[in-house]
């Protein structure tokens, strides 16, 4: 684990990532979270503060051993991933609200994020390895996370041609680096990897299935429209496993292959439930509001 590959490159793939992310934003997108409150803080408050609480009871249901059950509280704790945007876009979400709860999730997780591991690593791990609140762990994660989109919106607002030119190729390289990464540490781990699957499987599938159904489910109880729901539930349905894997995997923060393991399996599965899930909340609406004479919601 501290080969130069995992202490140079995941905090490289994570920057550039992040540089990513602020190549396609402007502050005119927090500025928008103005025109959707009620959804905005539905959503904020049930990534925040109602997904931990879940995920904490289905770590205690199912039972994970510390490190998985800690790596999965660090899933909870993540932002949601910018994939949102994309399959809020492909299911007629709003995804304006997706973009400006991933901007706002983004900056609240480098607060946020160490709160919940500390204390879940403090409860599980039960042998004085808590991290605690400590001011250059804090700081890491804040210079990891939030300088390269500061970054890029900057590039954007000065140069938006150069962020034009500059957003695909991030893209790539940043997949390819991380891709590079992550297979280099699962590699090194990868006698234990069917066993990881099997003991964290189900409780990633309940907690992701779960996660979508509450992010829809609760803004549309509270009156919130289709769209806006459907952006919520995708922002707090798929959650930012490249930055869950990233803090378990480096060196300077928690240095541990378990706890990568959920987010991992995560990032494979969210791709088919949210799939699954936009077609079902779509189909559902079309047949809602053919029953009541009125056009479908998107």
């Amino acid at each position: 684990m501290d080969s130069a590959l995992t202490l140079i490159g995941l905090p490289v793939a994570l920057g550039i990532i992040m540089l990513g992310l602020g190549l396609g934003l402007t502050v005119a997108d927090f500025r928008r979270v103005a025109h959707h409150p009620k959804a905005a803080v539905i959503a904020l408050v049930c990534q925040i503060l109602l997904l931990p609480a879940l995920c904490f009871g289905l770590v205690l249901a199912f039972g994970l051993p510390p490190a998985l059950a800690v790596g999965m509280m660090l899933l909870a704790a993540s932002p949601g991933g910018t994939t949102a945007n994309l399959y809020s876009h492909l299911f007629g979400g709003h995804v304006a609200l997706n973009i400006t709860l991933t901007a706002i999730n983004s900056v609240l997780a480098v607060f946020t994020l160490p709160i919940v591991v500390n204390l879940s690593a403090g409860y599980f791990l039960g042998d004085g390895r808590s991290l605690g609140l400590q001011f250059d762990k804090v700081l890491q994660v804040f210079a990891i996370v939030l300088v390269p989109v500061v970054v890029g919106m900057l590039i954007r607002s000065r140069w938006p041609r150069v962020a034009e030119n500059l957003n695909r190729p991030v893209r790539i390289l940043s997949v390819v680096v991380l891709v590079a990464v992550i297979a280099g540490a699962v590699l090194g781990d990868r006698d234990n990897l069917a066993d990881y699957f099997v003991s964290v499987g189900l409780a990633v599938l309940a907690f992701n299935v779960l996660s979508l159904a509450i992010g829809y489910g609760v803004p549309r109880l509270a009156g919130v429209e289709r769209s806006a729901a459907k952006a919520a539930g995708f922002e707090i349905g798929i959650h930012n496993s490249t930055l869950a894997i990233t803090i378990a995997l480096s060196p300077a923060l928690l240095d541990d292959t378990q706890m990568a393991v959920p987010a991992a399996v995560y990032g494979i599965v969210m791709f088919f439930t949210a799939a699954a899930f936009g077609y079902l909340v779509n189909r559902w609406g079309a047949r809602s509001a053919t029953t009541s004479g009125e056009p479908a919601a998107t």
